[in-house]
């Protein structure tokens, strides 16, 4: 597979750190799209900002191991690879990285990565190690690729703000929040959604239309806390699913917020046995 697509096409594709270092060299301005593949429209935009932006593009597909508290969703987690390097062959992409686990991890930690107390909330309450593995991915491709700007988008809002404090403190690396893409009923796109049926999708839609509602009139709420709670025992009853969590924070220390203004409303649930997240 690797060797037909890389006959006669622009792009390249890394498979090792000894590919990677080769053609990195003397690489200037260049930008970095993280992901896990089973790419769809929201990586692409991802994409594109990094193509606008920076000189050259590198794109990494790396279901990483470490950030998974549950065996069986990394077993799960959609693969798709032959379609995700034909989407960016017709991107135009410059570099495509795809690290075995010995690549990323060939080196052991002296001191495991620990998030702050005061960020132990939404997933990271509910996803036990789950950001320490994400941090620790990020810095080692970080550490390795030595990009001037990293694109992420803003659906994994809680995951962003953690990298970007993490990553811009240790490197020259600016980290770059990309708006939110969704499909046609406004669901979030996701690569967990292709784990979902049709009938899951209209569900998933109807759920983040509903959100969207509650937003506009939640401003009027004198104890917004309050009529959240109810409405996420509303949401579990109308749509059968498992809320995690349903809660209003603020943008910047994703603290509990009192109103609507500069804040966000976060919500994980289970569909059918699928994680889902979104921030409205």
């Amino acid at each position: 597979m690797f060797y037909l697509l890389k006959r006669n096409i622009q792009m390249k594709i890394l498979l090792n750190n000894n590919d990677l270092n080769e053609a990195l060299n003397n690489v200037s301005k260049l930008g970095f799209v993280p992901t896990m593949g089973s790419l769809h429209e929201g990586h692409i935009s991802l994409i594109k900002k990094a193509k606008k932006e920076c000189k050259k593009t590198i794109v990494s597909i790396f279901v990483n191991p470490t950030q998974f508290n549950n065996k069986n969703d990394y077993k799960k987690y959609p693969r798709n690879y032959k379609n995700d390097l034909l989407i960016l062959k017709k991107l135009k992409v410059n570099f495509v990285f795809f690290p075995k686990k010995d690549d990323v991890y060939y080196y052991k930690r002296k001191f495991p990565i620990k998030i702050n107390p005061n960020d132990q909330v939404l997933c990271a309450k509910f996803r036990k190690g789950h950001f320490e593995g994400v941090l620790d991915v990020m810095d080692r491709l970080t550490n390795l690729i030595k990009p001037s700007k990293i694109f992420m988008g803003k659906k994994d809002y809680q995951q962003l703000l953690l990298v970007k404090n993490f990553i811009e403190k240790k490197y020259k690396t600016k980290v770059i929040g990309c708006k939110t893409i969704r499909d046609k009923n406004k669901l979030a796109l996701s690569s967990r959604n292709y784990l979902l049926n049709a009938k899951d999708l209209i569900i998933a839609g109807k759920i983040a239309k509903k959100i969207f509602v509650l937003k506009k009139s939640i401003k009027d709420k004198k104890n917004i806390n309050k009529f959240l709670l109810k409405e996420k025992n509303k949401l579990q009853k109308t749509f059968n699913i498992d809320v995690q969590y349903l809660e209003l924070r603020d943008k910047k220390k994703l603290l509990i917020s009192k109103k609507i203004s500069k804040s966000k409303i976060f919500i994980s649930y289970y569909l059918n046995g699928v994680r889902l997240i979104d921030n409205f």
